[in-house]
């Protein structure tokens, strides 16, 4: 059984004219790294919501068909039932952050879920350690940059130890270099055997760690596979999805008759195919 199934799932906000999500089906298993792309208003918020239940629980609307959260239908479950399960990770961080300092931020989910002290105290030293944010433990978050909230909203997140990680463009107000460490450490999270979904338009950074891409557009799933198939398809180009450099250049070479291997996601690995078939 997946850890996350859409099955036949539309919602349409109240008010609004058309559907945000539109008959998706989508299931994710345990220990994938699932990228949702796909151009702006194409349903991919909505989709990290319907995971964590804040569609439909908090955002009422139309809705048919089911999402099954390990093993849990997100209709007939409230948002701190499956918050344990599916950890939110909002676009904007300051959205998310509640209390005083980092500390107290980091505690305040398990405390409200019930967790004993010791436990709360081990699981915040734990992720202070792994976020880099000994520094910050005493700042309030309004007095940090955006790099640094957004790493103290997901180590809030992770406070509660849940079994996957949906993360909603974390990067998309960050400058490259904070860019890449909270990537990073979303990767470093996968390899750790957690399940992510991640909404990212950056695409060179994310499309080497991920194990899938999901691509989106009015509603729909229009595409779902390896990195490397998505990618390639010129369908992305069609409905505006920024491919990673290494694989545009990929398809130019090919229309000039220049074969490669395999299609690269990375400068790096270009530039190796590319001196492979010199020296062939």
């Amino acid at each position: 059984m997946p850890l996350i199934e859409f099955a036949d799932f539309s919602f349409k906000y109240l008010g609004a004219d058309s559907l945000a999500l539109r008959k998706v089906d989508l299931n994710i298993e345990e220990g994938e790294y699932v990228v949702l792309t796909g151009p702006s208003g194409c349903g991919k918020t909505t989709l990290c919501r319907a995971i964590n239940g804040l569609v439909p629980q908090f955002h009422r609307g139309y809705i048919a068909g089911n999402v099954i959260v390990d093993g849990k239908n997100t209709r007939e479950h409230n948002v701190a039932e499956l918050a344990p399960i599916a950890g939110l990770v909002f676009q904007q961080p300051e959205n998310q952050l509640v209390t005083l300092n980092v500390e107290r931020e980091i505690a305040f989910g398990p405390e409200n879920l019930g967790v004993e002290r010791k436990e709360i105290r081990r699981r915040v030293e734990e992720l202070i350690d792994m976020l880099d944010l000994e520094h910050l433990r005493e700042k309030h978050p309004h007095e940090m940059s955006g790099g640094e909230q957004q790493r103290v909203a997901m180590a809030a997140t992770l406070a509660l130890k849940p079994k996957v990680l949906v993360a909603d463009e974390p990067t998309s107000n960050l400058d490259p270099q904070s860019a890449v460490t909270i990537l990073d450490l979303i990767a470093d999270l996968n390899r750790r055997d957690m399940t992510v979904v991640l909404v990212e338009h950056r695409l060179d950074l994310v499309s080497k760690d991920a194990s899938r891409v999901v691509l989106m557009d009015k509603g729909s799933i229009v595409a779902d596979g390896e990195p490397r198939e998505v990618l390639s398809m010129d369908l992305c180009q069609e409905i505006g999805v920024g491919i990673p450099k290494a694989t545009q250049i990929y398809k130019r070479l090919k229309q000039r008759g220049f074969n490669l291997d395999k299609v690269p996601l990375t400068g790096a690995e270009l530039a190796t195919l590319v001196q492979e078939v010199k020296q062939r």
